[in-house]
Order: C-alpha cells, then sequence, then structure tokens
C-alpha cells in the first residue's frame, strides 16, 4: 500500500473529483485526505452517513494539535470521519489561514501517510488531495513520503505546457535534475488527463513526447472523464446511476492501470489484514 498525491499547476483542473472519484474505486482500502493548504471543499459538496453536514472542525485541524506531540500513524483514524457512502476522509482545513497551525507538520504528516500501509491494525492507502501546488506551497513537503505523485491537468495547451513545467520543476526538487524517460525514481511522477470522452486518446502520444522532451521523468498514466453530470452524482447533487458515470468508469480504469504496473510495490504486508472490496458508491452522497 501507498500514499498517492494529487496535485495541479494553476486553474480548477478537477482535483478534488478526481481524488474522490479514485478513491471511490480503489481496490483496497483507502484514507482520502484533504492536503491542500488553502482549505478543503468536502464539507461543503459532501454529507456524512446521517444526511447532515461532515464536522469541519475533526480532520486536518484537529490532527494539528496531536501531530505536535507526535504521530503514530494508527492515530489518523481518530480524526477521519465516512461520507454517506462509507469512504473514509481526512477533512481538510476549512481556510488557507488555517495552514499556520501546520507549520512544520507537513513531513510528519507525510511520514505517517505513508506509514499507515504498515499498520497491523487498520492499514490503508492514502489518496491526498493537495490541490494547487507551486513552490512555496507547504504541501510539497508530503511529496518525497509518497509512492506516486499525480499532476492532474485539462488538455487545454496552456494546461499541458504548465503540467510540463510543473513536472520539471518537482523532478528537480525530489530527484535532482532533469531524468530520461527510462529513469526512474522515487516517487514516481504521472499525469492524468482530465478530457472530454473520446477526445484524450490522440493527445496522450503527443503528451508523453513532451514530457520526455522536456527529461520530467513523468509519464500519461490514465485519462479520466471531463463529466459535470457524474462529477454533481459523486456530490450527491444529482441522482443516478453512479457506478455508469462516465467519471467513474474512467477513475475504475485509472486505478486499475495503476496497480497493474505498481500494485506488486504497493503489496500489503504480510502481517496486516486484508480490507474487504470497497462500497461501489463510496465516494458519494445520496
Amino acid at each position: 500500500m501507498a500514499l498517492i498525491a494529487l496535485a495541479a499547476d494553476k486553474g480548477s483542473p478537477g482535483v478534488t473529483t478526481a481524488a474522490v472519484a479514485l478513491a471511490a474505486v480503489w481496490p483496497r482500502r483507502v484514507l482520502l485526505a484533504e492536503t491542500d493548504p488553502a482549505g478543503g471543499d468536502l464539507v461543503y459538496r459532501s454529507a456524512a452517513p446521517h444526511g447532515g453536514p461532515l464536522n469541519p472542525n475533526t480532520g486536518m485541524l484537529s490532527i494539528a494539535a496531536t501531530a505536535r506531540r507526535g504521530l503514530v500513524p494508527d492515530q489518523l483514524w481518530d480524526h477521519v470521519q465516512p461520507l454517506n457512502g462509507g469512504l473514509e476522509v481526512l477533512v481538510g482545513l476549512g481556510i488557507a489561514e488555517q495552514a499556520a497551525g501546520l507549520a512544520g507538520l507537513w513531513p510528519t504528516l507525510g511520514r505517517s501517510f505513508a506509514q499507515l500501509a504498515e499498520s497491523p491494525h487498520a492499514p490503508a492507502d492514502v489518496i491526498a488531495d493537495c490541490g494547487r501546488i507551486s513552490g512555496d506551497s507547504p504541501a510539497l513537503e508530503l511529496l518525497p513520503h509518497a509512492a506516486l505523485v499525480l499532476l492532474l491537468a485539462r488538455t487545454e495547451p496552456e494546461s499541458l505546457a504548465r503540467v510540463r513545467d510543473r513536472a520539471a520543476a518537482l523532478s528537480h526538487r525530489l530527484h535532482g535534475g532533469p531524468r530520461g524517460a527510462a529513469t526512474l525514481a522515487t516517487p514516481l511522477i504521472g499525469v492524468v488527463l482530465i478530457a472530454e470522452p473520446g477526445a484524450a486518446g490522440r493527445l496522450v502520444h503527443q503528451v508523453n513526447d513532451m514530457l520526455v522532451a522536456a527529461q520530467t521523468g513523468a509519464r500519461v498514466v490514465g485519462t479520466i472523464a471531463q463529466d459535470p453530470a457524474g462529477a454533481d452524482q459523486l456530490a450527491g447533487r444529482r441522482r443516478g446511476r453512479l457506478d455508469k458515470s462516465l467519471l467513474i468508469r474512467s477513475a475504475r480504469k485509472v486505478t486499475v492501470d495503476l496497480h497493474q504496473q505498481y500494485g506488486a510495490a504497493w503489496a500489503v504486508p504480510a502481517h496486516a489484514p486484508q480490507a474487504g472490496p470497497p462500497h461501489p458508491h463510496a465516494g458519494a452522497g445520496r
């Protein structure tokens, strides 16, 4: 199991929607952590199992005091809330100003997220929604502890140029310099394209060529459908068969591909109990 960090460079490519969609179909137990220093969205867009709102004070805000005294990975579960549907989430900060309370604690959180995989009691992967990252984002301090960093981008030319430049900057920060296509380093850096259904296939090779030419060490690992109706279903704002939506179907393909490529490295420790399959609507409010 592993820490998977999702982030974007600029604009609104849908990092939170993608993170919830991937977590909803993840094949093992997963904790979705809202780690965007600018504040989280799930309190506003998702419901608790009782139909009411999530508690904004239980999550990243409450974990700040605990982490200052040291943080054992299993303590993360004390700050987790379930969404309506069963997905377990660590609710993000309410506003950017609250990020000051986590100053100096981001590496501690990163280590705990990564080490949750080795818990003898409740192992889980962690999908971290880091929001938009730049050179001064404290969420960058999580990334050295990740097994995989996924940069999300839409398919407009300016978005693709930004994700190329961000991938190159992250490669330099995390790996110490430019890397060729065949050079692997941890964390791996992948790109996920958010695209109109049927429009991304022709772009994947072009974007990969661009990433290789810039010696980013990154490559496209999948595409997620730009599906506003599916996003509304995922957030509980619209009724329908969420599991049949283009959003969830494309997210499921990304998770399958990721586990086929990297799953052996994320194997559950021999001493750890295996969680059951996720609820098919784990990310959705009703």
